[in-house]
């Protein structure tokens, strides 16, 4: 509210003025203008705010566009590099199959050689005991079949192989038995059937007629101290008479009907038995020279004398030349060669 200005002749002082109290009206007018300038200040710091925050959020979005373009190009980088990866597994697991294959292969071919060398080694130790088991045959001297086998056993004790422990078993079990078993002589056996032959010569027969009057001697006879002469007839006839009559037992009839001109053909036939037997004990035929000792000890029962004492001396030593021929045969190596068979067949 204004007043009027004064004159200028007018020299009288101003009356003071006295302040009016602002009305309603006006405190209304201050509060808008002070709610506007308030809201004023609300929408400037709102409006920073907000810039701050888009240049915030424009930074970020920058700085996301920024990382996702990185995490794209190291995705890109990762999927190459697995695809590399992939691709050198690929090829790796390629090689290590080829490498397996060929560790594959050389074992096999490892196996293959030393099974080769192991049959080789059992081929030669079984052509070995066989070779010196027909030496033992033919030398009657298991020597030659102990030798083998030890020497088998020292190869085999050389390479060590565990599938060929049982034939070295076999081989100790086959030796102790060798070295166990009781050999006869077989030169001894020899000199016997000799004896024998020889004294084929001097066997009475069973039906043999007495043998003749050794040659008279100037001795004085029994009949020729009787003073009467027939009893000295009777006596000379009844010496004669014993001469032609012979009373024995014979338990073999064919012994009784076997005629003297026989006796050389069954002698020689003996002979023949014992001579057989000889030659079967010098070629190992242990079967054969048995069976001719046997019909010789059958011949010998039969048709000679049993009284006789070359009949008995021949008779007890043909039965311990039987007895010596049980031992004469040399043992085998059986388990040794079932072995050496199994081995072979790689089982």
């Amino acid at each position: 509210m204004t007043t009027a200005p004064a004159d200028a002749s007018d020299t009288r002082p101003e009356p003071a003025v006295v302040p009016e109290r602002p009305s309603a009206g006006s405190w209304l007018v201050y509060g808008t203008a002070l709610l506007a300038v308030l809201a004023l200040v609300v929408g400037v710091l709102v409006w920073q705010k907000v810039s701050s925050m888009q240049e915030q959020l424009a930074r970020q979005s920058g700085d996301a566009i920024g990382q996702a373009a990185e995490a794209k190009s190291s995705a890109r980088q990762a999927q190459d590099l697995a695809l590399e990866t992939a691709a050198k597994l690929a090829v790796s697991d390629a090689k290590l199959a080829e490498v397996a294959l060929q560790r594959t292969q050389v074992e096999e071919l490892i196996q293959s050689l030393s099974r080769s060398r192991d049959e080789n080694l059992v081929a030669d130790i079984d052509s070995a005991i066989r070779l010196a088991q027909q030496q033992a045959q033919f030398t009657g001297s298991v020597d030659p079949m102990l030798s083998a086998l030890k020497s088998a056993d020292a190869r085999l004790a050389r390479t060590a192989q565990p599938r060929l422990a049982p034939l070295q078993r076999a081989i100790a079990r086959d030796v102790a038995r060798i070295q166990a078993t009781p050999l006869s002589d077989t030169p001894t056996l020899l000199l016997q059937l000799d004896e024998l032959a020889l004294l084929a010569d001097d066997f009475p027969l069973a039906n043999a007629v007495g043998l003749a009057r050794p040659p008279e001697t100037l001795a004085r006879k029994p009949q020729e101290a009787i003073s009467l002469w027939w009893l000295r007839i009777w006596a000379q006839v009844q010496a004669d008479v014993k001469d032609l009559v012979r009373v024995s037992k014979i338990s073999e009839p064919e012994a009784a009907l076997l005629s003297p001109e026989q006796s050389f053909f069954l002698r020689e036939n003996f002979k023949l038995r014992i001579l057989n037997a000889r030659l079967g004990l010098l070629a190992r035929q242990i079967e054969p020279a048995r069976a001719d000792l046997a019909t010789a000890a059958s011949v010998l029962s039969r048709y000679f004398a049993p009284e006789s004492r070359k009949t008995q001396t021949a008779a007890a030593l043909l039965q311990q030349v039987q007895t010596r021929m049980r031992t004469l045969e040399l043992p085998r190596v059986d388990e040794t060669l079932a072995a050496l068979s199994t081995a072979a067949a790689g089982r």
